[in-house]
């Protein structure tokens, strides 16, 4: 796979930095400018313009450009974010099991910075398909390492949860 060079990449995050100073259609316009440096077919600009299109709503087209953004190879941080931005998706979409085969995958895969981000995007999945009290204990076991106080204590109950 090809990566953007270093100068392409600080333009991608600056203009995300901007966001909220575009309209809906004059970020998408950027956004495809500058992914229209990439080769066609890239998996960064396949991400990139899954990750544009989710921000303004248009989560159909998000899902076919994340879907094109993996089959291309996309790696790195971007792979991971990709999964957790899909899996919402999907979910929004009404395709919660989905959601949730790639996120259960997703958290075993690894493990980084967004492994919260995995198991709460886990939570609101299984809440969709009506496992609500296996997402309170993996939102809760999350949540216990984040505490100041209670951690054990919160956690042991997180298991318990999960454990019935």
């Amino acid at each position: 796979m090809i990566h953007p060079g270093p100068g392409w990449e600080r333009r991608i995050a600056d203009l995300w930095a901007a966001f909220d100073d575009h309209t809906p259609t004059g970020f998408l316009e950027k956004i495809m400018e500058l992914t229209g440096e990439l080769p066609p077919g890239n998996a960064v600009a396949e991400y990139e313009l899954a990750s544009a299109h989710d921000s303004i709503g248009n989560e159909e087209e998000a899902a076919l450009h994340y879907r094109r953004a993996f089959a291309a190879g996309l790696d790195g941080p971007r792979r991971r974010q990709a999964t957790i931005q899909f899996a919402s998706t999907l979910r929004n979409l009404g395709q919660a099991e989905e959601s949730v085969a790639l996120l259960a995958a997703e958290r075993d895969a690894g493990s980084d910075d967004l492994d919260d981000a995995v198991t709460a995007f886990l939570a609101l999945a299984l809440t969709d398909v009506g496992r609500e009290r296996e997402a309170a204990g993996l939102a809760l076991e999350a949540l216990s390492r984040h505490l100041p106080r209670y951690n054990r204590s919160l956690s042991n109950y997180a298991k318990k949860l999960l454990e019935n």
